[in-house]
């Protein structure tokens, strides 16, 4: 799906008509420009040629069939993935990726083992939304529509910030899938500058961190984008964003068996967590082979270090683990 093609499509339409494309994509979820009878012929024949709407792609559902992984073919046979969360309350939650691969290389992920190859376009963030979105439209069950959107899939999504930003407007708008902003999260490993950036922006989104060590020296040897922003530099961004927003911001923690589980380093992040809208998340590592998850010990033991502190904590519940859909796992590959 091309949007920008639809929009060429269109050119000297009048608006009424333009609205009635948008309602037959968006709400309707039309997978083929015929399904739509409310448009003449002609221009359902030349929305087919040069915008089709089928999405290729391939899924993998849980046993738990709480989650749903998809493998998204693109236009130039590059493959991303995004996974469909269903949770008990009602909400379905879609992660989405925003690069092919990823060019940080952070040690405990499968995505920067795959190397960097590109950023995806609006129309292919977008598309992700779309395809789960009719994806819960067939069935006859569980939630009716997308609910909640998170950018937590491959590649980092500051590193394609213009094109994260106005697809998340898109999913936003009321013509479009009209998700509400602060159902929206991004995540970053910690871009400095764009977070400055995004502190600016007037939409409130949620912003998270993957942060997955307390200290310099071990945060460098997982995630190599810290050798250029130090937790200093990081933390002062950070500061800032929370003073001019008033927003809670979520700090995602890998926990990783004998890497950054110890009582010492959850001492050190105690330290780290001095403001009362920070949020740690607690997110048991699902195995790639190179580490090993923390016991369910040594996460509580973590969790009530930094509880006691009167840090507040959230664990987050796995989601996919039998069809490789946790952090760290979007590689792109088939199961």
């Amino acid at each position: 799906m091309n949007l920008g093609n639809i929009k060429i499509a269109l050119e000297g339409q009048p608006k009424f008509r333009v609205n009635q494309v948008f309602t037959a994509v968006f709400s309707d979820l039309i997978s083929n420009w015929n399904d739509s009878t409310t448009l003449p012929l002609a221009l359902r024949e030349i929305l087919n040629t040069e915008c089709p709407l089928e999405i290729q792609a391939e899924t993998f559902e849980s046993k738990g069939s709480d989650t749903v992984k998809a493998l998204i073919t693109l236009h130039d046979d590059a493959k991303i993935e995004t996974v469909l969360m269903r949770h008990r309350d009602g909400r379905a939650t879609v992660c989405v990726s925003s690069q092919v691969g990823c060019p940080l290389g952070c040690k405990f992920c499968a995505t920067g083992a795959m190397g960097y190859k590109r950023n995806l376009e609006v129309s292919e963030i977008i598309e992700q939304v779309l395809f789960w979105q009719r994806y819960l439209h067939r069935r006859d069950r569980g939630p009716e529509k997308v609910t909640n959107v998170v950018y937590m899939g491959m590649g980092e999504p500051f590193l394609n910030y213009d094109n994260v930003m106005e697809s998340i407007r898109l999913i936003n708008d009321k013509s479009r899938f009209n998700i509400g902003a602060r159902h929206i999260s991004v995540s970053t490993s910690g871009l400095v500058k764009e977070i400055n950036k995004f502190a600016k922006e007037k939409m409130q989104i949620n912003l998270a961190i993957s942060l997955h060590a307390p200290n310099d020296k071990l945060r460098s040897e997982l995630m190599p984008i810290n050798k250029k922003y130090l937790l200093t530099e990081l933390m002062t961004a950070i500061k800032i964003y929370v003073e001019d927003s008033s927003r809670r911001v979520m700090f995602e923690y890998l926990m990783i068996d004998g890497i950054n589980d110890s009582e010492y380093h959850a001492k050190e992040l105690v330290r780290l967590m001095n403001h009362p809208l920070y949020v740690v998340n607690l997110i048991r590592y699902n195995s790639t082979g190179k580490f090993k998850p923390s016991t369910a010990r040594a996460i509580d033991k973590f969790k009530n270090i930094l509880m006691r502190a009167g840090i507040r904590v959230t664990q987050r519940h796995s989601f996919g683990l039998d069809i490789d859909a946790a952090c760290g796992q979007l590689a792109g590959k088939k199961k």
